[in-house]
């Protein structure tokens, strides 16, 4: 099954690109390597804002994480033109608005790496990862999160 075919029987749109809020590029690509710059979680095209620990839980954290995820996925479709060609995501690194007692940022964040498991499948959706717990994240995010993908 191609990685648009996925997509389809999930439900999933990919979004358009969105402009930059400040002064960097949505993605980069050197070589082999695609880097995509933070994307923010969104609601019905807000920003999805809360902090952990005060004012959302961790399931739906999960689910903003989703939502960052199928954003990620319509920049690196934008990136590469073709999501077949991918060859591994390599890492994801996640910022998690939390307050300092909050302690669940990884299943925070398994909300985007389950969703990219089941996307490109386990040989090429399985990555390496880092999660954060930030005090503030811009526009008052819940989650940002970052991705390297290599090409075939």
């Amino acid at each position: 099954m191609t990685i648009y075919a996925k997509l389809q029987s999930l439900n999933i749109t990919l979004p358009p690109v969105a402009a930059p809020a400040a002064a960097y590029v949505p993605f980069v690509q050197t070589g082999k390597l695609v880097f995509l710059s933070g994307h923010i979680a969104k609601k019905d095209g807000k920003v999805w804002g809360g902090q952990f620990g005060k004012n959302i839980s961790t399931e739906e954290g999960k689910l903003a994480a989703r939502a960052v995820a199928i954003d990620l996925m319509g920049t690196l479709h934008a990136a590469v033109g073709d999501l077949n060609r991918v060859k591994r995501i390599v890492k994801l690194m996640s910022l998690v608005n939390s307050t300092g007692d909050f302690t669940e940022q990884h299943l925070v964040t398994n909300g985007c790496s389950e969703l990219f498991g089941e996307v490109f499948g386990p040989e090429v959706g399985a990555h390496a990862r880092s999660a954060f717990g930030v005090a503030q994240i811009p526009l008052g995010a819940c989650v940002e999160i970052e991705l390297i993908a290599e090409l075939a």
